[in-house]
């Protein structure tokens, strides 16, 4: 049974940091490609960051340049460094995994497992 965890949501004010977690169990962690995805109210959900096994990345492009993702395979957890954070990143932030990371015009990863609870961003003044 695949489990994911998300933590480090919060709010913020516009241009702050928030640092978000997210702890896999249940699965081969170092295997699968790891991703943030976000949603929130009124849309659909969004990859926002992947990263592959080897450790190379993608971003959305509303979050490039601000947000970093990471992963410690020992750990079993994937990391999102939000910095400059803007009101339009307020949403519910999910971690998932795939098989693939896709890049450019075709960005997106397929997720694997079900969703977990997520974790509550809200970026206002």
């Amino acid at each position: 049974q695949v489990q994911l965890v998300e933590s480090g949501g919060g709010l913020v004010q516009p241009g702050g940091s928030l640092r978000l977690s997210c702890a896999a169990s249940g699965i081969i962690f170092n295997n699968y490609v790891m991703g943030w995805y976000r949603q929130a109210p009124g849309k659909q959900r969004e990859l926002v960051a992947g990263i592959r096994s080897g450790g190379s990345t993608d971003y959305a492009n509303s979050v490039k340049g601000r947000f970093t993702i990471s992963r410690n395979n020992a750990k079993n957890t994937v990391y999102l460094q939000m910095n400059n954070l803007k009101p339009e990143d307020t949403a519910v932030y999910y971690c998932n995994g795939g098989t693939t990371l896709y890049s450019g015009i075709w960005y997106r990863m397929n997720p694997l497992w079900s969703w977990g609870q997520g974790t509550q961003v809200t970026v206002s003044s």
